[in-house]
């Protein structure tokens, strides 16, 4: 399959929310997907521009998209998907139809580029937008060391304490720590930060357990960019101290989210003076 058309993932994502229950989150369905259509690790690790999105889940999110406007998904403001009555019922037509009807929902105000990956602005979509590259590029012109102090607030402001940055003093590949409090029961959590272009490997995930083995309850790994598929299993690895991943995308989500740096209107709007404190 064409993994740079977004129409070649039309059925595929309406059979993986079937098969989620009819609801799904994006890495869920991106998950999913992946399994459906048997696509090759290198299939899987192709980079969309420079990242941090691969081409597959750039594909997914713009299938996504047109099957919304199509009237099959739905989607809520946390970002998780779910098929219409209409998609549990009926069976999807083919490409073309969905796309022609898409395309004419605005009557276009501005001419057609020919891109099969353009659509109108009016339709409103947030899940593939420029937003989520325009701001991976600012979070890469920062230094090592206010990205540190980025992902310091990011997990201070989702109700961390005592987070402290370690930084170049190197334990270990230990990049801070923090302690988070539910209920009565309190976790010391390590993280580590990377404000990397490209994948982080199964490796850099084996080295940060090794520093964290015995030392706290939880880990969590952030990048600006992603994690390759050994990286995912080594961090759900049976027997071993489970590992977080927070890849660039879901960065960028929680950034929005929490209203750091980026602003939401009509369009999500990145805020480049607010990342200046990091440089």
């Amino acid at each position: 399959m064409d993994i740079t058309k977004h129409y070649s993932f039309f059925d595929p994502v309406v059979e993986a929310l079937k098969l989620l229950g009819g609801s799904g989150t994006n890495q869920e369905i991106l998950e999913k997907v992946i399994q459906i259509t048997k696509l090759s690790d290198e299939e899987i690790e192709v980079l969309h521009l420079d990242g941090p999105r691969t081409k597959v889940d750039y594909s997914i999110a713009w299938a996504k998209t047109y099957l919304k406007n199509f009237g099959v998904l739905e989607n809520s403001q946390r970002g998780v998907w779910s098929l219409t009555e209409k998609g549990m019922r009926e069976q999807l037509p083919d490409k073309e139809e969905i796309n022609a009807f898409v395309r004419n929902l605005a009557v276009s105000q501005e001419p057609d580029s020919g891109d099969e990956n353009q659509l109108p602005t009016e339709t409103g979509n947030e899940d593939a937008e420029e937003w989520i590259e325009k701001l991976t590029e600012v979070m890469l012109s920062i230094t090592p060391e206010g990205f540190e102090r980025l992902c310091q607030r990011i997990f201070r402001e989702k109700g961390f304490v005592k987070v402290e940055v370690i930084g170049r003093s190197g334990d270990g590949g230990v990049d801070g720590t923090g302690i988070l409090k539910i209920g009565l029961v309190t976790f010391k959590v390590f993280f580590q930060c990377k404000r990397y272009k490209g994948s982080v490997s199964s490796s850099e995930i084996r080295d940060f357990r090794g520093a964290m083995s015995g030392r706290a309850d939880k880990g969590i790994f952030l990048t600006t960019g992603r994690f390759t598929k050994g990286a995912k299993t080594e961090a759900e690895r049976d027997g071993a101290e489970s590992i977080d991943l927070i890849d660039g995308t879901e960065l960028c989500t929680l950034l929005r989210e929490l209203k750091l740096g980026v602003e939401t209107e009509e369009n999500v709007v990145v805020n480049d003076d607010w990342f200046k404190e990091f440089k």
